[in-house]
């Protein structure tokens, strides 16, 4: 299986905004179309889509100097469509997003928030390196994955 990050452009984005997660785990993360929205006001959101074998297969959403902190980036939205789940293919874009976030020469760590009963979401994450730090004002619980220290 070939998983590849793509940007969002007009030939993919109504197959991304399309993309469904299952019932019970549409609550937790917001839809593709807001997603692309915001990418379009904040300059640094960078949208991307997850292909799996040259299909559009998911989603993901990161920004850069999160919070305004220089080198900090932040996983807004990863997700995998539901007919696509299950296949491995987010474990692959997750290392894919994350080597391309390393390479980045400012980058100082990575962080990424979910519900904090999400047991599923703590073991993935944590199988990449991020450590829980806590909850933050929203009542989610935010894991860090540490960089290169500030220069």
């Amino acid at each position: 299986m070939d998983v590849t990050l793509q940007d969002i452009t007009e030939d993919n984005f109504e197959d991304v905004m399309d993309m469904e997660l299952p019932d019970h785990q549409r609550d937790l993360l917001a839809s593709n179309a807001y997603s692309i929205a915001q990418s379009r006001f904040y300059p640094d959101y960078i949208p991307r889509a997850i292909y799996s074998d040259g299909a559009p297969a998911g989603f993901l959403l990161y920004a850069r100097d999160a919070e305004g902190v220089a080198g900090d980036y932040a996983i807004y939205r990863f997700m995998v469509d539901h007919a696509r789940q299950g296949q491995g293919i987010g474990r692959r874009a997750m290392a894919l997003v994350l080597s391309e976030l390393r390479a980045r020469p400012d980058m100082r760590r990575v962080t990424i928030c979910y519900h904090p009963h999400n047991a599923r979401a703590k073991q993935f994450y944590a199988g990449f390196g991020f450590v829980e730090t806590g909850i933050d004002e929203r009542g989610e619980m935010v894991a860090e994955l540490p960089g290169r220290p500030a220069a």
